[in-house]
């Protein structure tokens, strides 16, 4: 009797497995979640988690602000060290390119946001505590 059929076709990983084992998700629940809510595509076209992505196929997701787009070049055993998962796809250069401009954003935003002011320490409140009772 054969056995139960599966949508992913052989040679082939499930998308929300291959998307946890290249590191690019913290867990494969959280994978299967932004497959499922519509954030990450394959070749163009929404899927669901259990699609099958194949050495060639074009991924493309969301990543916090910014699109990140990759071709899968192969298929982890595992998810093992972050060296062995960036060898499993290479990310475009347009992607790339993006990914630099929001860091260069996100960097001019932060040296151009004012600091609070602090709070003078507790030594510095009696220095001042000092001053205040000679004036």
């Amino acid at each position: 009797m054969p056995g139960p059929s599966t949508s992913v076709p052989s040679g082939a990983a499930r998308l929300d497995r291959w998307l946890f084992a290249v590191r690019l998700f913290r867990s494969r629940a959280l994978a299967a979640q932004a497959v499922a809510g519509g954030r990450v595509h394959v070749n163009g076209a929404r899927v669901k988690p259990a699609h099958g992505v194949c050495p060639g196929d074009r991924v493309s997701l969301m990543r916090g602000a910014v699109e990140f787009e990759c071709t899968v070049a192969g298929m982890p055993a595992r998810r093992g060290p972050a060296p062995e998962a960036v060898r499993c796809y290479e990310e475009t250069p347009d992607s790339a390119a993006r990914r630099a401009a929001f860091a260069a954003r996100l960097r001019l935003a932060t040296a151009l946001t004012p600091r609070p002011r602090e709070r003078p320490g507790k030594h510095a409140r009696a220095a001042l505590r000092r001053l205040r009772g000679r004036i």
